[in-house]
């Protein structure tokens, strides 16, 4: 009886043991499981920030599109091409002597390279060995002569004018092509790419889906090395035009500023030539005839037949569409004044193509988002790929954490090739395989060296990426201080300098026109009162513009304004800087200044513009270096430390997101 009972307490202990051990699981799986949800919920919250500061800055872009017209108009011209603008004629419609002009006066022949050089040489006719002398050179961060941008350049030109707008590729020989989306100038990537799936071949076609240039530091090389490969390769190679293969893009977010850096003496001959290749990039690809691939995607006007009889030559930039009269277009027209100057149809195919993004929404909705293109839901995706009797669209245009996603029932995918494009681990890289099944197989990729070899855990990967988003989302709060504060005080009457969440998150949402989570990240933004309430002006606190104290005694708005407008700024710095001298005059910033303010909500007088360019003058030479520019409008702390990514400031602890 004894040893019955020893047994059974032995198995009854046993059972209370395995049911606690249980209960532990449980306990830990729940836990497990909220702690992952909370870490999506601040990537979402992280990746919603980056997203909507990018897209707001290409809003921007379309609603300064006057600004750079009368920039263009306004920049001297003297007999040669140096003093030329970047846009190829003032017509708006290329014409044959334009062309023939081009050729002549980007004639890399009439370059001379000097003995001391030691980069890559080329020669025609191109050939694989020279172009993995370009990748080796290219590895090691050496720069490409001048003389050898134009002569690549020339010889796709040659090949492009010669396709189609809608090209068609095939798998029949290869049984397999390979589809890479945006790089956006992330040399690395491209490389990565190329060792994981090999270089392009005669049995190793690519198709390039566009933004392959600016916001990166090496778009020329990318450009020269797919160009080169198209040039060896031309049945095999096919490139189509992304959005930011245009003029006028380009002068905002980097690819020009690039060449005007690293060619000096010859970049508006670099830059008028970019210009003209670009115009004549194909708009589409289709894959033996059943995939689509295109850059931004569709709409429901979308027909292929008729975007496949465009001259695509004529857009320079899809911002800027040629007019019947052959005069310039003003995009502030009305709905009638458009149709009167503008093929409507036509242009706004060419912008659906390049600008949209797929939603989950039916039907097709202006994309307010961008400023440009639409939104496109599952209906339009159904009826155009049933219309042309395709199975799948494949789309880039917008950046992706996995590198890649599938929408409208698989029936579109996104491909999105530039890793690390917000941040160090913000985003994988991905490109496609596809077989004669059409069947699409990923591959994922990371570029660069994370923190020196150290190995983050997900919780430190994403604090990382989190302080990086909000040192953007500061810089912007920080460039809109007036506006803001304008906006508190009309609901604090009694001057309290505090305001309730609710009013708080209005506030935010109206003046900075950005839809996001203000609730939720107000605790990383402001300090709180004791019983909840906002203390507004805390978001000003840490930060400031370094050039706030104008000779006048102005408020801060100008200043505000044009740190706004910095990049801007910059672009008029360097074009009215002829001579590369890294100066400029007084006048000369004066002009720039009040181009600027015509087309901004900033009104500036030449005498507070004047005092501002007084005390950008450090050493008092007259003259405004293009450091002391820079100098001029850099975020510091209270410390005076830069904010910014080469310099993180501090961070509050904890996350973005309150109780997390």
């Amino acid at each position: 009886m004894g040893c019955g009972t020893s047994n059974n307490s032995k198995e009854s202990s046993s059972s209370s043991e395995r049911t606690n051990a249980l209960k532990a699981a449980v306990l830990i799986q729940k836990w497990y499981r909220r702690y992952q949800a909370k870490l999506e919920v601040r990537r979402r919250c992280t990746w919603n920030i980056f997203q909507t500061i990018e897209y707001s800055g290409e809003q921007n872009q379309l609603k300064l599109y006057n600004f750079f017209i009368d920039l263009i108009a306004h920049m001297p011209k003297d007999g040669n091409s140096n003093g030329k603008h970047f846009l190829i004629g003032h017509s708006p419609k290329p014409s044959n002597d334009d062309d023939a002009a081009l050729v002549d006066e980007t004639n890399p022949e009439d370059i001379n390279v000097p003995q001391s050089y030691r980069g890559p040489r080329l020669s025609v006719p191109l050939n694989l060995n020279q172009v993995h002398s370009l990748i080796n050179a290219f590895k090691k961060k050496q720069q490409l002569h001048a003389k050898y941008v134009l002569l690549v350049l020339h010889e796709a030109r040659k090949i492009l004018i010669k396709r189609p707008t809608v090209q068609h590729a095939s798998t029949a020989i290869s049984k397999q092509i390979t589809i890479c989306g945006d790089l956006h100038g992330k040399i690395d990537d491209l490389f990565i790419v190329f060792y994981k799936n090999n270089p392009p071949a005669v049995d190793n076609p690519y198709v390039f889906n566009g933004d392959f240039v600016d916001r990166g530091q090496y778009s020329v090389e990318i450009s020269v090395l797919l160009f080169a490969f198209l040039v060896i390769f031309p049945n095999e190679i096919y490139i189509n035009r992304g959005n930011h293969e245009d003029n006028i893009v380009n002068m905002r977010y980097g690819f020009i500023k690039e060449i005007m850096n690293k060619y000096k003496e010859h970049a508006t001959k670099i830059i008028q030539l970019f210009s003209d290749v670009f115009s004549w990039l194909p708009l589409a690809t289709v894959i033996d005839d059943k995939v689509l691939v295109a850059h931004g995607g569709i709409s429901d006007r979308t027909d292929l037949e008729y975007l496949a009889n465009i001259d695509r030559h004529k857009y320079i930039s899809a911002l800027r569409p040629p007019t019947y009269s052959g005069g310039q277009y003003d995009p502030r027209a009305g709905d009638s004044d458009i149709d009167e100057q503008v093929d409507v149809k036509e242009w706004r195919q060419i912008l659906d193509i390049l600008w949209s993004d797929p939603r989950p929404n039916m039907g097709c909705a202006p994309n307010a988002f961008r400023g440009g293109g639409v939104y496109w839901g599952p209906d339009i995706t159904k009826m155009i790929l049933e219309k042309h009797d395709m199975e799948l669209l494949i789309r880039s245009h917008e950046c992706k954490p996995e590198g890649y996603e599938f929408a409208h029932g698989n029936k579109v995918l996104t491909i999105f090739s530039a890793s690390n494009y917000y941040e160090e681990g913000s985003n994988k890289g991905a490109y496609i395989k596809m077989g004669t099944n059409h069947k699409p197989e990923l591959f994922q990729f990371t570029s660069g060296k994370a923190h020196a070899g150290r190995k983050l855990t997900t919780r430190q990967r994403l604090s990382h990426i989190e302080e990086s988003a909000l040192q953007d989302l500061k810089s912007t709060i920080l460039a809109h201080k007036s506006e803001l504060l304008t906006a508190f005080v009309k609901h604090d009457p009694l001057n309290t300098g505090m305001l309730e969440a609710g009013i708080w998150c209005d506030c935010m949402n109206t003046v900075l026109e950005m839809e996001l989570p203000w609730r939720s990240l107000r605790h990383s933004l402001v300090k709180h009162a004791e019983g909840g309430q906002v203390l507004y002006n805390t978001a000003f606190e840490e930060l400031s513009i370094k050039n706030t104290k104008l000779a006048s005694g102005e408020t801060n708005t100008m200043t505000e304004m044009l740190y706004r407008n910095r990049d801007n700024l910059e672009l008029i710095f360097r074009m009215m800087d002829k001579d590369n001298s890294g100066s400029i005059s007084m006048q000369e910033f004066a002009e720039a200044c009040e181009i600027l303010s015509r087309h901004t909500d900033g009104s500036l007088s030449k005498e507070s513009i004047l005092d501002l360019g007084k005390s950008i003058d450090i050493n008092k030479d007259g003259h405004i270096d293009f450091n002391e520019f820079l100098e001029a409008f850099r975020i510091v702390d209270m410390e005076g430390r830069s904010f910014g990514k080469s310099s993180p400031a501090r961070s509050r602890s904890g996350s973005m997101l309150s109780g997390q």
